[in-house]
């Protein structure tokens, strides 16, 4: 049994019972009940402060469809990949809720995981991982997280 036959099947349950609530937000893009995206963290301070930070409902941007909050005013340019989704996930034609900590960024662009655990899988290979998903992202993110789940789990 390879690792990512073993995440699948490790992550696979939880995962969609997360991403299977109904929300507003666009198919594509990974939110809440409340169409708050990430849980509320700030996605530029990923990218400034190099750590997850709150944000806060005084300062928010729409992106497709979910809600942004940002710790202070700023451009929406910084919204994770996949929209919102786990990284590794999508590589593996999957889509994954994620843990706002569980987050790196490569080349100027911010990818976020399911938790640690998985991230530490993605990790071990970042190249193949992103090349991948970036092959799969086309056809999964006008899925739900059950149809890819269907199709591809």
């Amino acid at each position: 049994m390879n690792v990512t036959s073993i995440i699948k099947s490790a992550i696979v349950s939880s995962a969609v019972i997360a991403s299977s609530l109904s929300f507003a937000a666009d198919i594509d893009a990974n939110a809440d009940a409340n169409d708050l995206a990430i849980k509320g963290y700030d996605t530029v301070a990923y990218f400034t402060m190099n750590k997850p930070v709150m944000g806060s409902s005084e300062y928010t941007a729409s992106y497709k469809n979910s809600i942004f909050h940002f710790s202070k005013a700023d451009s929406g340019k910084y919204a994770p990949q996949y929209g919102s989704f786990c990284a590794m996930g999508v590589a593996m034609g999957l889509k994954f809720d994620t843990d706002p900590t569980a987050w790196k960024i490569v080349e100027g662009k911010l990818y976020l995981n399911l938790n640690k655990d998985v991230q530490t899988a993605w990790l071990r290979d970042v190249p193949g991982n992103l090349n991948t998903a970036e092959q799969n992202w086309p056809s999964l993110k006008l899925l739900t997280a059950a149809q890819a789940k269907a199709k591809n789990g």
